[in-house]
């Protein structure tokens, strides 16, 4: 495992690693569980993503946000109820605070789930995605984008398992069926007050894991450590990885969903960036490893806050905060989710 910038940044994993030889990907599984113990969050090299996929998704996100705000908006979220689709510049809040960026929200492609009386409330977020009729090919680029990063964020999964001393196939089962990723292709515009401006106010992803693509180049991304805020600036070609609520839960804590933000771009720049959430069927428990004992007395609990409580069931934890971020999608769609709460 390596570090750049003086220790000051992130651990750098090479993933190809693991297809070296027997002892090679033992380390590299030590790597990736020390990495995430203790920062939470790291590069990943070496995952064989083709580079004219990426380039292209880029390139096709760029085209996006280029549109005329007609075609944007011929997709907004508010006309979803499972909070799919395209979110104008503030449509978004952090812990009651507005995020400066647009972006378009794009889940697994489905049917709506049947609603009875007394079908649980998480089912609401399945459904079909909005697609821009302007731009044809957004589908495409995002469909190829799904399949190169379920493989590399199951083979990351397996390593964990296996790091932590359990069966390499003990989360399979909740990703077999209706999974539940999510991917969003976000713009960060650039504001007068850069170092106070909140591109996305600080916060811990809900799933299992997320894969961050962005734009070279392009700095914001901050991850706290010890209290300070570390500066995450992007790698060309390598992934920001970082561990959500899920395998904090998983882990009892020894492995921590890390708080991050970004900040927004100065005045005159923008930032694109494309994170991936990998995460689980809505209906699954995800299952909670029992750690060697050497690991297990390093587990440090599950985060308890009254204000952001954790769920093991995954549609509930995901549910809790659509409802938080997005206010004005839950009144149109969800009021009496509201009411409840």
């Amino acid at each position: 495992m390596t570090s750049s910038l003086d220790g000051a940044s992130l651990p750098v994993l090479d993933l190809s690693r693991l297809s070296s030889s027997p002892e090679e990907a033992e380390r590299f599984r030590t790597d990736l569980r020390e990495a995430t113990h203790d920062y939470g969050f790291f590069y990943l090299v070496g995952h064989g993503v083709p580079q004219e996929l990426i380039d292209r998704i880029l390139s096709t996100a760029r085209r996006f946000f280029a549109l005329p705000d007609d075609d944007k908006l011929a997709i907004e979220n508010l006309k979803s109820p499972h909070f799919r689709g395209y979110m104008r510049i503030g449509g978004e809040l952090t812990q009651g605070k507005v995020d400066w960026r647009e972006q378009i929200d794009i889940g697994e492609e489905r049917e709506p789930h049947p609603i009875e009386a007394d079908t649980p409330d998480y089912w609401r977020l399945e459904g079909p995605n909005q697609w821009p009729d302007a731009l044809p090919e957004l589908r495409d680029v995002v469909t190829e984008w799904y399949s190169e990063l379920d493989r590399v964020s199951l083979t990351l999964l397996r390593a964990w398992a296996l790091s932590l001393g359990a069966d390499e196939h003990v989360f399979d089962a909740a990703f077999r069926e209706n999974p539940s990723s999510l991917l969003k292709i976000i713009r960060y515009p650039g504001k007068d007050a850069p170092a106070q401006g909140q591109g996305v106010g600080a916060h811990k992803d809900y799933g299992v894991l997320t894969l961050l693509l962005v734009e070279p180049g392009k700095g914001g991304l901050q991850v706290e450590k010890d209290g300070e805020w570390i500066d995450a600036p992007p790698i060309d070609g390598a992934f920001v990885v970082n561990i959500g609520e899920l395998l904090e839960i998983a882990t009892d804590g020894y492995l921590k969903a890390t708080v991050h933000r970004v900040l927004s771009p100065a005045a005159g720049d923008d930032r694109v960036s494309i994170p991936f959430f990998y995460s689980p069927a809505l209906d699954t428990t995800i299952p909670t490893l029992e750690l060697p004992p050497e690991l297990a007395s390093d587990a440090r609990g599950v985060t308890r806050d009254p204000e952001n409580p954790l769920f093991a069931t995954y549609g509930e934890n995901v549910l809790k905060g659509k409802l938080r971020a997005h206010p004005d999608v839950a009144e149109i769609h969800h009021s009496d989710l509201l009411a409840r709460r």
